[in-house]
């Protein structure tokens, strides 16, 4: 029997937060829901596998693979969906910005919906603590750009609690192949919305982590991400072939 939800989590040198995030995860859906809980480990250089291990030992429900160093985080959620099989598919930080509730809030609202995503600017949205200016700007300023070059109509296309039906993932896996970084979670919900698919946004609980910090070269790939990404979806995608050809050579 396959199970009813695969969580997806992506960890780069995750091991000194991980840990509790799958104990949360584990007490919170234990009894609710059969599930199962995908690390995919990606690259660490820490001992992030040790203390998934460690947990796995006793908990049935928790699997992982260590896939080497992959380009993003996005392409490391691609290689979990590749391996699981449930009836829905998502996926969530490891840092815990998203308690087991408020993805449980997900499963909840799915219905006749294919797709639910977690919104952190929907009226009604819980954080924890106030984004600095210039995250808020940014982020503000690339949504207004995606929805003007995708016209998704969605007001937080970056929020890292998103849930499918595997009848989603199955058809639009294919097209996800090599568009990673910032326009991953783009791409991927423009490539639900071009297949018929419907999306749910709803208001989540955000726990902002501490300490992150929004560097000017991050708001520049940030932008650049969305503009290739407009580029590929257009008659201009040779532009981006030929960069990419380029740049192989040099």
């Amino acid at each position: 029997m396959s199970n009813e939800l695969s969580i997806i989590i992506p960890a780069y040198n995750e091991e000194k937060r991980i840990s509790k995030t799958l104990e949360l995860y584990l007490k919170y859906l234990k009894g609710k829901i059969n599930f199962e809980i995908l690390v995919v480990i990606n690259g660490c250089t820490d001992n992030t596998i040790g203390v998934v291990k460690s947990v796995a030992k006793s908990n049935k429900e928790i699997k992982y693979i260590d896939i080497g160093k992959v380009a993003s985080k996005g392409a490391a959620v691609i290689e979990g969906f590749k391996r699981t099989e449930s009836d829905l598919i998502g996926f969530v930080d490891a840092d815990l910005a998203t308690n087991p509730d408020a993805f449980y809030d997900l499963v909840k609202n799915m219905g006749e919906f294919d797709a639910v995503i977690a919104s952190r600017w929907m009226k009604g949205a819980k954080m924890d603590h106030r984004q600095p200016v210039t995250r808020i700007i940014a982020g503000r300023t690339f949504n207004l750009l995606v929805n003007i070059f995708f016209n998704l109509k969605i007001k937080d296309t970056q929020c890292g609690a998103k849930l499918f039906k595997r009848a989603v993932i199955t058809k639009i896996l294919p097209s996800m192949g090599k568009t990673t970084g910032w326009a991953f979670d783009v791409n991927l919900l423009y490539a639900i919305k071009r297949n018929g698919f419907k999306i749910k946004e709803i208001p989540t609980e955000w726990n902002e982590p501490g300490g992150s910090h929004l560097k000017l070269k991050t708001i520049f790939e940030m932008f650049l991400s969305v503009v290739r990404l407009r580029l590929i979806y257009s008659p201009f995608r040779f532009i981006v072939t030929t960069y990419n050809k380029v740049k192989n050579v040099i």
